[in-house]
């Protein structure tokens, strides 16, 4: 059986009917690299991960800045779903403590960093107004705008074979401090974080652009991030039918 992998959604529902739900860019991407993927509604309940094979913490709107313990400035409340919040939140603490292959698209990586014990820049353009680089592009989803640095020696490096790539950039908050446990190992040219990993044994990794959309439209790196989940989900199946 391929390994299974969860998503998180997004809530939305604009017309009154509220909706739990994904971009079909990280199903077809999932599916691509060899992967099953499952959508995890946001219930609040974790149960379902000891099903999973790998999990993908996906795109979406802001972090309520109380969850990192800061005020806010820089955070629009409409941006924010408190049900997603929670659900994400336990979901991230429990994959971690379940040694479950992760990878942390976008959002991702701030729940990521929220959850275990980092913070965020709530405001990239407020925060630092002398950045020269656009994070939240107009260009399509699969339109590479802004070039980062990946860090060698780094499990990213392997997985991507590239020091400097470019990516494409839809965010207006990023990870300020990683957690503990935590290093970050890609940047963009004014020096917000693109990219963190797990120093511990089992696979888990964040990035702050969108694979997915680049994977789409045949990037080999996009993809490369799907098959390497994959694989490690395979490994993680394996490990836990042997005990």
């Amino acid at each position: 059986m391929r390994p299974v992998i969860g998503l998180t959604v997004s809530r939305t529902g604009d017309d009154g009917k509220l909706r739990d739900g994904v971009s079909v860019a990280y199903i077809d991407a999932v599916v691509a690299a060899g992967g099953l993927p499952v959508l995890l509604p946001n219930t609040g309940q974790t149960e379902v991960l000891n099903r999973l094979d790998g999990l993908i913490l996906t795109g979406g709107g802001d972090f309520d800045p109380k969850w990192y313990a800061q005020p806010n400035v820089g955070t629009p409340p409409g941006a924010i779903s408190a049900v997603r919040d929670l659900a994400e939140i336990q979901i991230i603490r429990t994959a971690m403590h379940l040694k479950l292959p992760m990878v942390g698209i976008c959002r991702g990586i701030q729940g990521l960093a929220v959850a275990l014990g980092g913070t965020l820049i709530q405001d990239i353009a407020r925060q630092r107004p002398h950045s020269e680089v656009c994070h939240y592009q107009t260009e399509g989803r699969a339109v590479v705008t802004h070039s980062i640095t990946v860090d060698s020696p780094s499990q990213l490096f392997g997985i991507l074979a590239a020091r400097n790539l470019s990516v494409n950039s839809f965010h207006h908050q990023a990870v300020e401090m990683v957690p503990p446990g935590w290093r970050a190992v890609a940047w963009s040219d004014d020096g917000v974080i693109e990219a963190m990993e797990w120093s511990g044994t089992h696979f888990a990794i964040g990035v702050q652009w969108h694979p997915e959309d680049l994977a789409a439209d045949g990037d080999p790196g996009g993809a490369r991030i799907f098959a390497e989940l994959i694989a490690q989900g395979a490994k993680f199946r394996g490990s836990a039918e042997e005990r």
